[in-house]
């Protein structure tokens, strides 16, 4: 195979959100870069995220508190965040045109809402630096040595560089690039590597009622899920009801306890649609509704007693309720079904929705084998990993993002 031999300082393999990062802060230093980027464009990952919102960081400023998302990995991160913080990302991107704005729970996204937005900045910030970008061009191999990469193998030849950056991204969303080539190659130079599964993703289920709602919101919900019957752990937040089961924040933060608990026995869970209303003020707030509509039909009333939108999915689990009857017909004992309902919605989790509808997936590099001050590999000492390719516990809320922009900046400062 014909070496190439055009002499690059950096070369960056995949031009994701950490591989774009990446290549333009190792060019801003003066270093020669190329993108090795197997898709027919950069960022086709970056472009849809967020539901193509793009939730680009969290404006939690205390650097010790937003490590505490990532868990006991949180610890290792330390030194990196130093160097780029979310901070850091607000003042990236609001400093080349692209104000955020800050949303619920700290979530900030660009103030045009538009992930395009996101990449045409970084894409600017590519070309502005003259990095060398090659598209349709995966990498096939990773030739090394004992102790370093030597080259890389491609349709096109091989490459060589002084360092190289691996930025291939994890296996959610497959249908943009990332089919999780970075995990086989690192496994290969002697890395410890997760398997990755889909961790921050939506539910199936089993219920029909859930189904019926599909694309209704509901955003203060409790959720307390089940094995076998006993009681596991509960939830509180944003609810989306969808046409195969439940999605929302709650749920993808949800998704990888939900995941442990599936291999444990059966899984179920209850929604309490009114979390801070006990029994008691729920009825009795039912009984002023009732009493200001004595002579409709419960069908017709039914509505004001729900969550908006939710009445044609929860009728259905009241079969044992007669809807054409008048309210002021209706028995206590039926009263009491219905808030007891409210209080405890059944849902019966089948699976967790795979990496196609995955947000992020978990897996990747133990980061015990990487000098996380650098990004530098512990196996080969020319190799940098960043972003989804590095085993760190991930939630959505902008975190998974901000650990690209992170990694990705600090690979491209040592590289």
């Amino acid at each position: 195979m014909k070496l190439n031999t055009e002499n690059f300082d950096v070369i960056v393999i995949g031009g994701g959100a950490s591989g774009m990062m990446a290549a333009g802060v190792a060019a801003q230093k003066g270093k020669k870069v190329l993108i090795l980027e197997k898709n027919k464009n950069l960022g086709e990952k970056l472009k849809i995220t967020g539901g193509g919102r793009c939730n680009v960081t969290n404006a939690e400023s205390n650097i010790k508190e937003f490590l505490k998302i990532y868990g006991e990995d949180g610890k290792f991160l330390h030194s990196a965040f130093s160097k780029f913080s979310s901070k850091d990302s607000f003042e990236f991107f609001e400093s080349r045109g692209l104000p955020l704005v800050v949303q619920a729970r700290k979530r900030a996204f660009p103030n045009t809402e538009k992930a395009i937005d996101v990449f045409n900045v970084l894409n600017t910030f590519l070309i502005k630096n003259n990095v060398k970008i090659k598209t349709n061009c995966g990498v096939k191999k990773i030739l090394s040595d004992k102790d370093s990469i030597t080259g890389l193998e491609t349709k096109d030849g091989i490459f060589t560089a002084k360092s190289y950056i691996l930025a291939t991204g994890g296996l959610s969303h497959p249908e943009t690039g990332s089919t999780g080539d970075g995990f086989k190659w690192l496994a290969d130079l002697g890395h410890k590597v997760k398997s990755p599964t889909p961790t921050i993703v939506p539910l199936a289920v089993e219920e029909n009622w859930i189904k019926m709602l599909s694309g209704i919101s509901l955003s203060f919900m409790k959720i307390t899920f089940y094995v076998d019957g006993k009681k596991s752990f509960k939830e509180t937040g944003k609810i989306l009801f969808t046409h195969f089961g439940l999605s929302g924040p709650l749920i993808l933060n949800s998704a990888g306890k939900v995941s442990k608990l599936l291999h444990e026995g059966l899984v179920t869970a209850l929604i309490d649609a009114y979390p801070d209303t006990d029994h008691g003020p729920l009825e009795k707030k039912i009984i002023k509704i009732f009493d200001a509509n004595k002579n409709k039909t419960l069908k017709n009333v039914f509505k004001d007693i729900v969550p908006e939108g939710t009445a044609p999915g929860i009728i259905t689990l009241l079969p044992q309720i007669n809807f054409e009857t008048k309210v002021h017909s209706i028995t206590k004992e039926e009263r009491k079904l219905i808030v007891d309902l409210l209080k405890a919605l059944p849902v019966t989790i089948t699976e967790l929705m795979g990496y196609d509808r995955a947000v992020v997936a978990d897996g990747g590099v133990d980061l015990r084998e990487i000098d996380t001050r650098t990004m530098r590999s512990l196996k080969k000492e020319n190799l940098f990993v960043t972003g989804d390719l590095l085993n760190v516990n991930k939630r959505s809320g902008g975190y998974p993002l901000q650990l690209c922009w992170t990694t990705g900046f600090v690979a491209g400062e040592n590289a």
